[in-house]
Protein backbone atom coordinates (compact mmCIF):
# COMPACT_ATOMS: atom_id res chain seq x y z
CA UNK A 1 0.00 0.00 0.00
CA UNK A 2 1.45 3.39 -1.00
CA UNK A 3 0.57 6.75 0.44
CA UNK A 4 -0.92 9.32 -1.89
CA UNK A 5 1.45 12.02 -3.16
CA UNK A 6 1.07 15.35 -1.24
CA UNK A 7 -0.76 18.06 -3.14
CA UNK A 8 0.73 21.33 -4.37
CA UNK A 9 -0.90 23.21 -1.47
CA UNK A 10 0.74 20.96 1.14
CA UNK A 11 4.18 21.47 -0.47
CA UNK A 12 3.59 25.24 -0.59
CA UNK A 13 2.55 25.25 3.09
CA UNK A 14 5.68 23.29 4.13
CA UNK A 15 7.88 25.62 2.06
CA UNK A 16 6.37 28.72 3.75
CA UNK A 17 6.83 27.19 7.23
CA UNK A 18 10.49 26.37 6.47
CA UNK A 19 11.10 29.85 5.05
CA UNK A 20 9.52 31.43 8.14
CA UNK A 21 11.77 29.35 10.41
CA UNK A 22 14.90 30.40 8.53
CA UNK A 23 13.85 34.08 8.64
CA UNK A 24 13.20 33.85 12.40
CA UNK A 25 16.62 32.30 12.96
CA UNK A 26 18.37 35.01 10.92
CA UNK A 27 16.45 37.80 12.64
CA UNK A 28 17.34 36.52 16.12
CA UNK A 29 21.05 36.50 15.18
CA UNK A 30 21.09 40.05 13.82
CA UNK A 31 23.45 42.55 15.39
CA UNK A 32 22.00 44.92 17.96
CA UNK A 33 21.88 48.51 16.79
CA UNK A 34 24.34 50.73 18.70
CA UNK A 35 23.15 53.67 20.76
CA UNK A 36 23.72 57.30 19.88
CA UNK A 37 27.32 58.47 19.55
CA UNK A 38 28.18 60.13 22.89
CA UNK A 39 29.12 63.79 22.81
CA UNK A 40 30.24 65.86 25.76
CA UNK A 41 32.64 68.65 26.71
CA UNK A 42 35.59 66.28 26.14
CA UNK A 43 34.94 66.26 22.39
CA UNK A 44 33.91 63.67 19.86
CA UNK A 45 35.18 60.15 20.52
CA UNK A 46 37.27 58.15 18.09
CA UNK A 47 35.61 54.97 19.38
CA UNK A 48 33.21 53.64 21.96
CA UNK A 49 32.42 50.10 23.04
CA UNK A 50 29.38 48.56 24.67
CA UNK A 51 29.62 45.60 27.04
CA UNK A 52 33.41 45.89 27.28
CA UNK A 53 36.05 44.15 29.40
CA UNK A 54 39.50 45.72 29.58
CA UNK A 55 42.41 43.76 31.00
CA UNK A 56 45.87 45.21 31.74
CA UNK A 57 48.92 43.02 32.17
CA UNK A 58 52.08 43.63 34.19
CA UNK A 59 55.66 43.27 32.92
CA UNK A 60 55.58 39.50 33.61
CA UNK A 61 52.40 39.06 31.57
CA UNK A 62 50.03 38.55 34.52
CA UNK A 63 46.64 40.26 34.53
CA UNK A 64 46.75 42.96 37.23
CA UNK A 65 43.68 45.05 36.40
CA UNK A 66 40.37 44.06 34.82
CA UNK A 67 37.50 46.49 34.27
CA UNK A 68 34.00 45.53 33.08
CA UNK A 69 31.70 48.31 31.89
CA UNK A 70 28.45 48.49 29.94
CA UNK A 71 29.90 51.38 27.88
CA UNK A 72 33.24 53.09 27.41
CA UNK A 73 34.11 56.13 25.32
CA UNK A 74 37.63 57.13 24.24
CA UNK A 75 38.49 60.66 23.16
CA UNK A 76 41.69 61.01 21.12
CA UNK A 77 42.68 64.60 21.91
CA UNK A 78 43.29 63.82 25.60
CA UNK A 79 43.74 60.00 25.27
CA UNK A 80 41.19 59.47 28.05
CA UNK A 81 38.68 56.62 28.31
CA UNK A 82 35.44 57.30 30.16
CA UNK A 83 33.59 54.36 31.75
CA UNK A 84 29.96 53.92 32.79
CA UNK A 85 29.39 52.07 36.09
CA UNK A 86 32.80 50.37 36.05
CA UNK A 87 33.35 47.15 37.97
CA UNK A 88 37.09 46.61 38.49
CA UNK A 89 39.14 43.70 39.76
CA UNK A 90 42.59 44.70 40.92
CA UNK A 91 45.25 42.06 41.55
CA UNK A 92 48.22 42.66 43.82
CA UNK A 93 51.67 41.07 43.52
CA UNK A 94 50.59 38.16 45.76
CA UNK A 95 47.61 37.39 43.49
CA UNK A 96 44.95 38.67 45.92
CA UNK A 97 41.91 40.25 44.32
CA UNK A 98 40.52 43.65 45.31
CA UNK A 99 37.14 44.84 44.01
CA UNK A 100 36.35 48.44 43.03
CA UNK A 101 33.08 49.92 41.78
CA UNK A 102 31.63 53.40 41.14
CA UNK A 103 29.00 55.30 39.17
CA UNK A 104 31.58 56.38 36.58
CA UNK A 105 35.26 56.08 35.87
CA UNK A 106 38.11 57.52 33.82
CA UNK A 107 41.23 55.78 32.57
CA UNK A 108 43.97 58.35 32.13
CA UNK A 109 46.28 58.70 29.15
CA UNK A 110 47.90 55.37 28.41
CA UNK A 111 45.34 53.56 30.58
CA UNK A 112 46.61 54.78 33.96
CA UNK A 113 45.52 55.90 36.55
CA UNK A 114 41.97 54.65 36.98
CA UNK A 115 39.76 57.25 38.69
CA UNK A 116 36.40 56.10 40.05
CA UNK A 117 33.78 58.73 40.89
CA UNK A 118 30.38 58.70 42.56
CA UNK A 119 29.80 56.17 45.34
CA UNK A 120 33.26 54.70 44.82
CA UNK A 121 33.96 51.52 46.76
CA UNK A 122 37.11 49.47 47.31
CA UNK A 123 36.62 46.05 48.87
CA UNK A 124 39.29 43.66 50.14
CA UNK A 125 37.51 40.28 50.36
CA UNK A 126 40.36 38.43 52.10
CA UNK A 127 40.73 41.09 54.81
CA UNK A 128 36.97 41.71 54.96
CA UNK A 129 37.29 45.49 54.88
CA UNK A 130 35.54 47.98 52.65
CA UNK A 131 36.20 51.60 51.81
CA UNK A 132 33.45 53.98 50.66
CA UNK A 133 34.33 57.41 49.28
CA UNK A 134 33.26 59.79 46.54
CA UNK A 135 36.43 59.70 44.39
CA UNK A 136 38.97 56.87 44.36
CA UNK A 137 42.20 56.83 42.32
CA UNK A 138 44.25 53.74 41.49
CA UNK A 139 47.73 53.66 39.95
CA UNK A 140 48.06 50.12 38.55
CA UNK A 141 51.80 50.50 37.92
CA UNK A 142 52.63 50.77 41.62
CA UNK A 143 49.47 49.27 43.20
CA UNK A 144 48.52 52.47 45.05
CA UNK A 145 44.85 53.36 45.69
CA UNK A 146 43.99 56.68 47.32
CA UNK A 147 41.19 59.10 48.00
CA UNK A 148 41.43 62.81 48.82
CA UNK A 149 37.71 62.95 49.66
CA UNK A 150 36.17 61.91 52.99
CA UNK A 151 36.25 58.14 53.36
CA UNK A 152 34.53 55.50 55.49
CA UNK A 153 36.60 52.40 56.22
CA UNK A 154 34.67 49.42 57.62
CA UNK A 155 35.68 46.05 58.95
CA UNK A 156 32.63 45.03 60.97
CA UNK A 157 32.04 45.65 63.77
CA UNK A 158 34.64 48.44 63.45
CA UNK A 159 34.33 51.54 61.30
CA UNK A 160 36.43 54.69 60.89
CA UNK A 161 36.11 57.96 59.00
CA UNK A 162 38.85 60.20 57.74
CA UNK A 163 39.57 62.92 55.20
CA UNK A 164 42.16 60.93 53.19
CA UNK A 165 42.79 57.27 52.47
CA UNK A 166 45.80 55.44 51.02
CA UNK A 167 46.27 51.74 50.31
CA UNK A 168 49.34 50.03 48.90
CA UNK A 169 47.92 46.78 47.55
CA UNK A 170 51.26 45.03 46.96
CA UNK A 171 52.29 45.68 50.58
CA UNK A 172 48.83 44.89 52.01
CA UNK A 173 48.97 48.21 53.85
CA UNK A 174 46.33 50.94 54.31
CA UNK A 175 46.26 54.33 56.02
CA UNK A 176 43.41 56.68 56.96
CA UNK A 177 44.50 60.23 57.86
CA UNK A 178 43.24 63.70 58.81
CA UNK A 179 40.42 64.06 61.34
CA UNK A 180 40.13 60.30 61.87
CA UNK A 181 37.35 59.11 64.14
CA UNK A 182 35.75 55.74 64.53
CA UNK A 183 34.09 53.02 66.52
CA UNK A 184 36.14 50.09 67.83
CA UNK A 185 34.11 47.87 70.16
CA UNK A 186 36.19 45.91 72.65
CA UNK A 187 36.73 42.27 71.92
CA UNK A 188 34.60 40.04 74.08
CA UNK A 189 36.04 36.77 75.31
CA UNK A 190 34.39 33.70 73.94
CA UNK A 191 31.86 32.04 76.20
CA UNK A 192 33.44 29.27 78.25
CA UNK A 193 32.27 25.82 77.28
CA UNK A 194 30.34 24.03 80.09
Amino acid sequence: MTLPRPSFRVWLFLLLVALGGVMTLLDSRSVREPGAVPRDAAGEPDFYLEGARLTRFDAEGRAHQRVDTPRLVHTPHDDVTRLETPNARLFDSAGRMWLATADSGVLGAGGNPLTLSGSARLHAPEERWQLDTEVLHYDANIGHAWSDTPALLQQPPQHMRGERFDAWLHDNRARLTDNVRGHHPPETPEDPQP
